[in-house]
């Protein structure tokens, strides 16, 4: 179908936008031009070659006795010669041997003359009865100059159709080659974009809140400016990985009747210096040119660190050039402008003093990890499009859940849903929901992996150990479930479930963490009479509560209510420490004193109620499982009523050999589909 001409054209207004509504025509820009720019240097290209090659005739030099023997021979074609310049040029004629190539008959040669001898060398020749052509070379100097210079115009001409004309149309257009390094790859997002509203956010309704009234002034910016007030112009989400700070700016994209100009921290920095400036100039420019609208700047630390800090290389620092863009392009707002920057980050410590003071970002909305009501709250939001069961209970999972961020609540509830389905559930149940809580945070369990007798054993007590501590103090963290089940990187594990959120940790309760962490190592060292690493995680756990005891909540009676910890925005290769030697000492002294006294104490326990840490650890190595009432149970000495593994074991073996003495009997075909699949060895999952 032929193009239409271009009074035939539709008007720019008129023209299709977007991609439902037809393809756009292309700019008239740089790239179109590309070819023909190609076209012209390949042949500038050629015209050298020819040049080149045409400054030579393809002629052999010889001495002025060769030459002049060939001419007294009479070898020369119509007996003559062509003189130009120094030159006299010959043909040999066809059944003449090359003088310079054997084998080669004919062929043109020549001969270099001095000025002064060239009279004299054109009359032996005319004596010799060979006539002249003289021919002045008009275009030598032209030739000469066109071929020592061309290389240079080429390359001129190249640069300016690839660069220059490239970076031009780059400015009024979106076309260019590295022109186009300069402008902004940010997305621009509609309330028709974007399905996420603010009732799919939960957990953090502060920062809703905060968040509901910049929504609100570009929805109604006149009821703000009646009493003379002027909109934040900046907002920064602050907040741990996962909480919600994208999502939440996702919903503003959906709430909010404005352009949504979304782009992250890192796309603003480039191999080139000052395209990180010149991409926020564009930015800037483009949301002022659509203004009201957002500019939502994610992961800003990327290009926000604070200046001249670490390695820096001074001014013209690619990242720095692009912080200062980003100062005078958010500090040169009118308050009619009606821009307004959303950014999120996870580090606001490493962050540029001038870009957080209010005037730009006026307002730091923290997004907490959420508490245990926020935890009910998005595991009901998640579970919207999921089949639960009717006696599932989100309120005990999202007590087991403490310190879990939003992000990792959604993968609780897809992990459930996945386990469902694949077990050909109708519903996800509670134990799904248990399992995929324990398979985020710990890993999958690896139950076909099979462990030596001595390994089980050693993991049964160790975990024991654990739990009758957790059990017996009353200021640890209650117990919720036990088991020796291999999950990630651990052989077992000992959840527990607060009965509360904790924003802070009083001095009882990390003593008591310190001997439940110490627990395993010594039931485990009582029963073997050998230590082995699986006290890695604990013995790190226990030394982290002393240091920070020490260093930052002043629970040590030596060194008293002093911060020593070195502070966290250090850049430095070498960070020096606030304290002197002496005091590293007695640090270390204080640290190994709150462990020792720990681990005492937790011996002494143990030793106490070893008897019940012995039912507890043979309990899991029948079971591999215990929830916390179960454990209760065998410490008062009851019977749990629940079927073993070897018992589980034993009526698989009793159904196979039913089975084989019943097969004779049976008739062909008459199998049951069911029991074919379980024989002899089969174990079920226990958990």
């Amino acid at each position: 179908m032929p193009e239409p001409r271009d009074d035939q054209r539709p008007p720019e207004s008129d023209k299709p936008d977007g991609p439902d509504k037809g393809q756009p025509a292309k700019p008239a820009n740089a790239l179109s031009r590309w070819p023909l720019g190609w076209v012209i240097a390949i042949l500038l290209l050629l015209a050298v070659m020819l040049i080149m090659q045409g400054g030579s005739d393809n002629a052999d030099k010889v001495t002025w006795l060769q030459f002049k023997e060939f001419a007294e021979a009479g070898h020369f074609e119509d007996d003559r010669y062509e003189s130009k310049d120094n030159r006299f040029t010959a043909t040999l004629k066809d059944d003449v041997a090359h003088p310079n190539h054997e084998g080669k008959d004919g062929g043109k040669i020549f001969v270099e003359v001095e000025e002064a001898n060239k009279a004299m060398w054109y009359h032996e020749l005319a004596q010799l009865g060979l006539d002249t052509e003289s021919k002045i070379d008009r275009t030598g100097i032209f030739v000469h100059m066109l071929i020592n210079w061309l290389p240079f115009i080429v390359l001129a001409l190249i640069i300016y159709f690839f660069v220059f004309r490239a970076m031009r149309g780059a400015g009024g257009g979106p076309g260019g080659m590295l022109g186009n390094f300069g402008r902004s790859k940010h997305k621009v997002l509609t309330k028709e974009h974007s399905s996420i509203t603010l009732g799919d956010v939960a957990g953090i309704d502060e920062a809703k809140d905060e968040v509901g009234e910049i929504i609100e002034f570009l929805k109604n910016p006149k009821k703000f400016q009646r009493l003379g007030g002027r909109v934040p112009r900046g907002v920064l989400l602050v907040g741990p990985p996962g909480c919600g700070k994208t999502l939440l700016a996702k919903a503003v994209a959906g709430e909010a009747d404005v352009p949504f100009f979304s782009i992250s921290g890192s796309d603003f920095v480039e191999m080139f210096v000052g395209v990180g400036a010149s991409r926020v100039r564009d930015l800037f420019k483009q949301a002022k040119d659509t203004a009201p609208c957002i500019i939502f700047l994610d992961e800003i630390d990327a290009v926000g660190r604070r200046r001249g800090s670490g390695f820096s290389s001074g001014g013209h620092d690619e990242r720095e050039q692009t912080l200062n863009a980003i100062l005078v392009e958010m500090d040169g707002f009118d308050s009619s402008d009606q821009v307004i920057v959303l950014a999120s980050t996870n580090r606001a410590d490493v962050l540029d003093p001038a870009l957080t003071r209010p005037g730009r970002f006026d307002r730091q909305v923290q997004v907490h990890l959420p508490d245990i009501m926020g935890r009910v709250e998005i595991l009901k939001v998640h579970s919207r499009k999921i089949k639960m069961s009717p006696d599932v209970d989100l309120e005990q999972l999202a007590r087991g859940t403490p310190m879990f961020s939003g992000a990792e609540l959604e993968a609780i509830i897809n992990e459930a849903a996945i386990g469902a389905t694949l077990q050909d559930k109708d519903w996800v149940e509670m134990e799904d929901l248990e399992e995929a809580r324990d398979k985020v945070k710990f890993g999958r369990a690896r139950k076909g992996r099979k462990f030596e007798e001595d390994e089980r054993v050693a993991t049964a007590y160790h975990e024991a150990g654990h739990a009758i501590l957790q059990h017996m103090l009353e200021d640890a963290e209650p117990l919720h479930k036990v088991t020796i089940i291999a999950r990630g990187g651990y052989l077992g594990a000992s959840f527990s479930l607060p009965k509360k959120d904790r924003y802070g940790m009083g001095r009882k309760q990390a003593e008591a963490e310190m001997r439940v962490a110490c627990g395993g190592r010594i039931a485990e060292e009582k029963k073997t009479k050998d230590a082995t690493s699986g006290a890695m995680q604990d013995i790190r756990q226990a030394s982290a509560y002393a240091r920070h005891m020490i260093l930052e909540w002043g629970m040590s009676e030596k060194l008293g209510f002093i911060d020593l910890m070195t502070p966290e925005y250090n850049e430095s290769p070498m960070p020096e420490r606030p304290y002197s030697e002496e005091t590293a000492r007695v640090i270390d002294q204080e640290v190994k004193r709150l462990v020792t006294e720990a681990y005492e104490d937790a011996t002494r326990i143990i030793d106490e109620n070893w008897g019940k840490l012995v039912d507890l650890a043979e309990a899991l190595l029948k079971h591999e499982t215990l929830t916390a009432d179960e454990v209760d149970k065998v410490l008062r000495g009851e019977s749990l009523g629940k079927t073993t593994v070897s018992d589980l074991l034993a009526a698989e073996r009793e159904k196979a050999a039913a089975s084989e003495a019943e097969e004779p009997a049976a008739a062909p075909g008459n199998t049951d589909d069911g029991e074919a699949d379980t024989g002899p060895g089969m174990m079920p999952s226990p958990a």
